[in-house]
């Protein structure tokens, strides 16, 4: 998810026709997204591995060093301005750095995180620990979780996901699926897209 979060995020910034509000939507969840799952790691998932494999931490420490490289990264992302009328410069170059990074770091994680987890975490405990990171998810931009697993995860992630959110946004689900939709949608949007649209509209009016 975080890879197709940041990749949309990098290409749109640089599509003239992406509108600033639903660029502005999306830099926001990137960056609440990020911060939360790499703090979720280093304070919660990290020990519980080192703790059963020692050996693990010369590895885990290695990622902990590259998530405190990304949030430097995404304070200059989160600076970045998201106008209509402002220059897009800063935000291509922060959303291309943040795409980078992630990719990267998820290049290095993958091999190490996957294996220890199967050897050292029961499922039970991988549950828990996912539903202790959903549920204390920041609300920015929750509709587009919903979304993005939509996209690229798999129908079991996504059932995860909405059975483990608070019962007060279960109700919510099908408007934030709509809601989502719309905004990548429009993040996608080409200029002859948006002429196309404006055609039928002219058609139909």
């Amino acid at each position: 998810m975080h890879r197709a979060a940041t990749s949309l995020l990098a290409e749109a910034a640089q599509r003239p026709a992406a509108p600033s509000a639903a660029l502005e939507e999306l830099r926001d969840f990137v960056v609440a997204a990020l911060r939360h799952h790499h703090e979720s790691e280093d304070d919660v998932l990290w020990p519980q591995l080192t703790a059963a494999d020692p050996a693990a931490a010369t590895g885990l420490s290695g990622l902990e060093a590259e998530h405190d490289a990304l949030d430097a990264s995404l304070d200059a992302l989160a600076a970045a301005p998201v106008r209509d009328d402002a220059d897009r410069a800063p935000l291509i170059s922060a959303a291309v750095a943040v795409r980078d990074l992630v990719h990267t770091h998820l290049e290095h994680e993958e091999p190490l995180l996957l294996p220890a987890l199967e050897a050292h975490m029961s499922d039970d405990a991988w549950a828990q620990f996912s539903r202790a990171v959903i549920a204390s998810a920041p609300p920015v931009g929750a509709h587009l979780n919903i979304g993005f697993f939509e996209q690229v995860g798999s129908p079991a992630e996504l059932a995860v996901v909405t059975a483990n959110l608070p019962p007060a946004a279960l109700d919510l689900v099908p408007a934030m699926r709509e809601q989502a939709e719309a905004t990548l949608r429009s993040l996608k949007a080409t200029e002859q897209d948006l002429k196309a649209t404006e055609q039928e509209r002219t058609v139909t009016a």
